[in-house]
């Protein structure tokens, strides 16, 4: 296998060496970008999954391009360098034991992937629905008058309106709450199971990567209901039966059955090495060159698709070949990099291309490129970031460019310099989004976003160069061109704006409350909630949090991870002062915050 790999490597970059340039290096060419399009969204490359062979040969095939428009290599020889969790998959040492019988894995139980992986042999609890509800509309409690500590909760999947999509329920609902509430009463594991109602065909859910290397910090799995009822026959009950009785009596149920329960959990999280792809383009004038202009592009796609890979189709196992998503956006900066290159002496500031690695894994490249740059970021004066700008299907339709209001004056220049190219474009001044952009948005970087739009193609396998408007790559590359010449040139540097929230919009509106930060999705290499960055003026800024400090309790309940610190957020109201206790260099302090 190690030979054949080694042989289609060689014969693949033998293709690519062998691409012509059909113009001459200071023209953007239709050609040109169909030649960069046509080998990146190939299926010799296997739709680019990260810590592929094929991944890391269209990165070299990028390296090669940037080095033969005259960048110079950044990092390692060109590449940075990180790991990524490709994904998870579970061990032989999982189990689930009663006095009588042992199941199998896959067919009578299943570790969820949020599982630690430890081993529990304890008595068992049947504790409802699993809620600890008390809110201005709704009162619950399955833990009333019951001892779950050291034991196993079983607690039914789903609430008591299984036909209401949005009802008072939902934000108690999901799995990752129900184990922090079981947690927070002292048990040591959780054994979910589907009512009859919530789920008639009682299937076991699939193993897969939710992009957190957090786990609960108790077992969790999943039962089937004939294993369940096993453990319940003591008293006499059945699933069925309960989950019945509590959706038509409205009232909590729960006691301890004297089964015993023997449990291990056995999941191993895969990760693989990626890289980014970083070149600089030094400036002519010795005042600006130690300022840069970054343009990228990320180059990763979705493999094979799957389940959990992020396809529109994850029953579907075939190439994903991303040609909109994103060797559109590759090709382009490819060929603003050579007409960059061939007017260097004309360019005052300097320009880093960064192709970046593992977007489609939650924009982890440009994460850590940002938290490990191989330039003072302090000296990143402007960010470009093209992603799907491969469906310009008509002039009418237009171009997407995000970010406008990022910094004083920008909204004006853009739209000038698309007047001039009879562009017609759609503005947003917000600085997040969903892609690599954002990441240098938060540390107060201007930002610009250039998309076509999604399409019904986005994610599937159907996303191939036969579709790409490869004249409308053109039209989108020579405007970004322009928009970099005068960023470039500019005889002082914009001054950055904020404009718009420096987290998801979608998650803001989830809850009553926010203090005011933004979580370090990446950071798992601690116990707790990293912060990311801390919004001027709102309560955490207020009440004196620093980014970096590490979220360890709220109102004096542990908070591990992210999950853990969105259930406890959805816990506060709003004009409530709550404590929040932070590690900040290793040392804990109590912080007030006013909600």
């Amino acid at each position: 296998m190690k030979s054949w790999r080694i042989f289609a490597s060689i014969f693949l970059l033998s293709i690519y060496c062998q691409i012509t340039i059909a113009k001459p290096p200071e023209d953007i060419s239709v050609e040109n970008l169909r030649a960069h399009i046509s080998f990146l969204a190939s299926d010799s490359l296997k739709g680019r999954k990260p810590g592929t062979p094929e991944g890391k040969i269209a990165a070299q095939y990028i390296r090669e391009q940037l080095i033969s428009s005259g960048f110079e290599l950044l990092g390692d020889n060109g590449f940075q360098y990180l790991e990524a969790i490709s994904d998870i998959q579970t061990g032989p040492n999982n189990k689930l034991i009663l006095s009588n019988y042992q199941g199998e894995p896959g067919v009578d139980f299943t570790p969820l992937s949020f599982s630690r992986n430890d081993s529990l042999s304890a008595t068992v609890a049947f504790a409802g629905y699993g809620f600890d509800i008390n809110s201005d509309s709704l009162v619950w409690n399955d833990y009333q008058q019951l001892d779950v500590v050291g034991k196993w909760c079983l607690i039914l999947k789903g609430d008591p309106d299984p036909d209401k999509n949005d009802n008072s329920f939902a934000p108690f609902s999901s799995l990752r709450k129900k184990v922090l509430t079981a947690k927070d009463h002292g048990a040591k594991g959780v054994l979910f199971v589907s009512g009859e109602k919530f789920d008639a065909k009682d299937e076991l859910i699939d193993l897969f990567y939710d992009r957190s290397e957090s786990d609960a910090g108790i077992l969790v799995f999943q039962l089937k209901r004939t294993l369940a009822d096993q453990i319940l026959a003591p008293s006499g009950k059945t699933i069925v039966a309960l989950e019945q009785q509590i959706n038509e009596s409205r009232t909590p149920i729960g006691f301890v059955v004297e089964s015993k329960v023997t449990g291990a959990a056995d999941i191993i999280k895969n990760k693989v090495k990626t890289q980014n792809v970083v070149a600089i383009l030094r400036g002519a004038d010795p005042v600006f060159n130690s300022e840069y202009l970054v343009i990228g592009a990320h180059y990763d796609h979705l493999g094979f698709g799957g389940p959990g890979s992020g396809s529109r189709r994850p029953d579907t196992l075939a190439i994903h070949n991303g040609a909109d998503d994103n060797a559109s956006g590759v090709a382009a900066i490819l060929e603003i990099a050579k007409k960059v290159a061939a007017y260097r002496k004309e360019m005052k500031r300097s320009v880093i291309m960064i192709a970046f690695a593992a977007e489609e894994m939650g924009t982890l490249g440009s994460k850590y490129f940002t938290n490990n740059p191989l330039v003072d970021l302090k000296q990143i004066q402007f960010m470009f970031n093209l992603d799907m700008v491969g469906r310009l299907e008509s002039l009418r339709e237009g171009l997407t460019v995000g970010g406008t209001g990022t910094a004083v004056g920008l909204n004006e220049m853009v739209e000038k310099i698309a007047k001039a190219h009879s562009l017609p474009i759609k503005t947003s001044p917000e600085g997040y989004g969903p892609s690599d952009h954002a990441n240098f948005y938060i540390h107060d970087i201007p930002v610009l976003m250039f998309f076509t739009g999604a399409h019904e193609f986005y994610h599937t396998p159907d996303d191939d160069i036969e579709y790409v408007n490869m004249d409308g790559v053109k039209i989108i590359a020579d405007f970004v061109y322009e928009l970099a010449v005068e960023i470039i040139n500019q005889p002082q540097k914009l001054a950055f704006q904020e404009a718009g929230p420096k987290v998801r919009q979608t998650t803001r509106r989830r809850f009553k409350v926010t203090l005011g930060i933004m979580p370090d999705h990446a950071a798992a290499d601690v116990k707790g909630m990293r912060v990311d960055l801390v919004i001027k003026d709102r309560p955490a800024a207020l009440a004196g949090m620093e980014k970096g400090d590490v979220i360890v309790a709220m109102e004096g309940k542990p908070v591990n991870d992210i999950y853990e610190y969105m259930n406890r957020l959805a816990e506060f109201k709003v004009g409530q002062r709550i404590s929040v206790e932070v590690l900040r260099d290793g040392e804990k302090k109590i912080l007030i915050v006013q909600l």
